[in-house]
């Protein structure tokens, strides 16, 4: 098993409350029927939640998040090249507007 799956399976058991919060949401088709995997690796980096059907990438973003600006930015760029679509939500978007980003979610796959 190389080291990028390794640390996305320890990622899977170390997610954080808003990530669980949103995993619970998506997990087993609950969002439309749509199929969510958490931490997956693309490429060089690991993402939070992809939907492969609809080429939709999630990202719960922390507080590091305002210190790395730059680095989402790569991120984000690599993953558009590659045919992704990123959405970012704060963890305050998912904890106090969960309703609000599962709709952002679907509208995003056309649901």
């Amino acid at each position: 098993m190389s080291i990028q799956l390794q640390r996305a399976k320890a990622l899977r058991s170390e997610m954080t409350p808003p990530e669980a919060r949103l995993w619970r949401r998506l997990r087993a088709h609950r969002l439309y029927g749509l199929k969510f995997k958490r931490q997956v690796p693309l490429g060089p980096y690991i993402v939070d939640f992809l939907c492969e059907e609809h080429g939709l990438v999630i990202e719960v973003d922390g507080d590091t998040h305002a210190r790395q600006v730059a680095y989402d930015r790569r991120r984000d760029a690599f993953l558009n090249a590659s045919g992704y679509y990123v959405l970012r939500f704060a963890n305050t978007d998912v904890v106090q507007n969960l309703d609000g980003v599962l709709f952002r979610i679907a509208e995003a796959c056309g649901k």
